[in-house]
């Protein structure tokens, strides 16, 4: 074979290898799973339950947390579409109603995410001995970063890390995912909700600092 064919080839097989890379891709639609979250601190943690509709851009989360030796909960309903979320109190029937900044849902790799590579979590020597997984990092508002690894077949979340100046690390990792929603009604405010006006704040919360306001609650309480 010339030299020219030789150059003819090596294009083909760098042309096959880029279209096979790895792009930044969308969940299924309709999900239920489980999360734990911890900050940088090791002081805080927390565990429940996430449902997500990317179809009406909603998520419902509720928070079981742990603060040294305090423990509380939290129920949050965060509308993308609408750049609003609600922290429901269901032992005192309260709700409060505060800004959401929608620039980064974490539900979903951002079309200008940058792949870091594409790895096996666990093994790839046999079938069902791991997964094969896509790393990928970005920018946050106010001056964040973040990492997330989502499967690469279906496209499930894994773990996200992000950092800001304000909150500092934390880093949710999610389990036991199921397509699909039980309870539509979950994505719906408590009556109690009605009366609620939205906060005024400096800048709106992100995904990461409204999983974190029940931690400085309970942190203020100590």
């Amino acid at each position: 074979m010339n030299f020219i064919g030789v150059l003819s080839c090596l294009g083909v097989v760098l042309a096959a290898a880029a279209a096979q890379a790895p792009k930044p891709c969308v969940v299924p639609e309709l999900m239920n799973g489980g999360f734990t979250v911890m900050d940088s601190s090791g002081l805080y943690t927390s565990v429940g339950t996430v449902s997500y509709d990317a179809l009406g851009q909603r998520m419902r989360v509720r928070n079981y947390v742990v603060v040294g030796n305090q423990t509380s909960s939290l129920d949050q309903l965060m509308i993308f579409n609408q750049k609003v979320y609600y922290e429901i109190d269901w032992s005192k029937f309260s709700c409060k109603k505060k800004a959401l900044d929608t620039t980064f849902i974490p539900m979903q790799v951002p079309s200008d995410a940058q792949l870091v590579g594409q790895v096996f979590m666990g093994s790839s020597s046999s079938w069902g001995m791991g997964v094969l997984v896509n790393n990928w990092y970005g920018e946050l508002p106010q001056n964040g970063k973040y990492s997330a690894v989502f499967s690469e077949i279906g496209c499930i979340p894994m773990t996200w890390s992000s950092y800001t100046p304000a909150s500092g690390w934390i880093t949710v990792s999610t389990y036991n995912w199921v397509l699909g929603n039980t309870d539509p009604m979950d994505y719906s405010p408590p009556f109690f909700c009605a009366k609620s006006k939205l906060e005024k704040t400096e800048t709106p919360e992100t995904f990461f600092t409204a999983l974190q306001s029940v931690a400085m609650k309970t942190k203020k309480k100590e």
